[in-house]
């Protein structure tokens, strides 16, 4: 029976991932519990756990362009420092990771082995966790990549849409950004999932399966609040000036799933309306 550590708990896949992992034995530990940059309070927070699950990460993707060093504290040596005390341990390590490690140029979804070519500061950040973790723990480190996550239990793009919905706010939305809307319990429940077979370390990617654009996305939150899915308009990336880019085009392909004998996570929209009837996505 594994023992569980989640890093990063606090947050809004932290939460659901303590709800994947109701019933089992689970250690859960936000920043305020565990600086996962201090290697060896990540050491003791380690021992006696068999799987670590790090969800911890700095993910502030526009204030990191001008702090790139404290990004990188968090997300490539906190994510060395858990891999350096879970192959100590002789621990398994789920590293999550972002499709920003690649530039957003594809045309067809991106395979896990792609190469790894960030365009921002957040990034270049989670890419450098990513090498150390397989540099630090080949044998028993997970990188599962996701994206465009929504979830109950923290700020995100489907709650702020609803907001929108809700107080007669009609948005202008992008259309030639596209992603995989993904929702935060459906990713935890993979991840445990890749634990519980004890699957072959590497890369996956834990995004839901299809693809839209931020616009469809926004389009569907209005429509699941019972708002008028019209009242949203497109526009296209121009329009929103940033301090760091963002990859055009984030649709990740799922192959790595297949090849350890487990089955990918399903359509967006599938989970996004299991999503709504859990009240996940409701107008304010």
């Amino acid at each position: 029976m594994l023992t569980y550590l989640i890093t990063g708990a606090s947050g809004m896949l932290g939460h659901d991932l303590q709800e994947a992992l109701t019933g089992r034995e689970v250690t859960a530990l936000g920043r305020a519990e565990l600086d996962v940059t201090d290697l060896e309070a990540v050491r003791a927070a380690v021992a006696g756990h068999t799987a670590v699950i790090n969800a911890a990460a700095y993910t502030k993707v526009d204030d990191a362009e001008s702090h790139e060093a404290d990004a990188a504290a968090v997300n490539a040596i906190g994510a060395r420092n858990l891999a350096v005390a879970t192959r100590e341990a002789g621990a398994k390590l789920v590293q999550v990771s972002t499709d920003y490690v690649f530039d957003g140029s594809a045309t067809s979804p991106y395979q896990e082995d792609h190469p790894l070519a960030p365009i921002s500061a957040y990034g270049r950040t989670k890419a450098d966790g990513e090498r150390a973790v397989l540099a630090e723990h080949p044998n028993g480190g997970y990188i599962v990549r996701t994206a465009w996550l929504y979830g109950k239990n923290g700020p995100n793009f489907a709650a702020t849409m609803a907001k929108l919905a809700a107080n007669g706010v009609d948005p202008a939305v992008v259309t030639d950004q596209l992603g995989q809307p993904t929702w935060t319990a459906d990713l935890a429940a993979q991840i445990v999932a890749l634990l519980d077979a004890d699957a072959p370390a590497g890369i996956y990617h834990g995004t839901n399966a299809g693809q839209a654009s931020w616009y469809e996305f926004a389009q569907a939150v209005f429509a699941a609040v019972g708002a008028d899915p019209a009242r949203v308009s497109p526009t296209d990336s121009s329009a929103f000036v940033r301090p760091a880019p963002r990859p055009a085009y984030s649709v990740l392909g799922h192959d790595a799933w297949s090849t350890a004998g487990l089955a990918p996570m399903r359509d967006w929209r599938e989970a996004f309306e299991a999503a709504t009837q859990h009240g996940v996505v409701t107008a304010p």
